[in-house]
């Protein structure tokens, strides 16, 4: 769904949670130039296609190799717990977008299992 508030929530939700990152699906459109023209003679910016989700889910997967590296390089700020160390500390990603669960389910499975149990 289009203009139902998720980046709203996202935005909210990343204020309120610590060493919390988000992934925006927004970010890995495909150049213009890539978009295919429909039959109404629109970009197709609302269709799988236009979007590069190899890139996406390689930064789900960079994330979960090292949430304290990808944060950092992102600008995120890690809270530090009572003891001074945020080795261990819960980290969260937030991933936003409307085709998210459109794409190969295959592929999110892999990352589903690259999760710690």
């Amino acid at each position: 769904m289009t203009n139902g508030g998720k980046t709203t929530l996202t935005n909210r939700l990343i204020k309120t949670l610590p060493n919390c990152c988000v992934i925006h699906q927004d970010d890995f459109y495909k150049p213009q130039d890539q978009i295919e023209v429909g039959e109404d003679g629109f970009k197709q910016w609302d269709v799988l296609e236009s979007l590069d989700m190899e890139a996406m889910l390689n930064t789900v997967l960079a994330w979960l190799n090292n949430p304290m590296k990808f944060a950092r390089t992102h600008g995120i700020n890690i809270q530090q717990n009572s003891q001074g160390s945020n080795s261990n500390d819960t980290h969260i990603l937030i991933l936003e977008g409307f085709l998210l669960y459109s794409y190969n389910a295959y592929r999110w499975t892999e990352i589903q299992r690259a999760l710690p149990s």
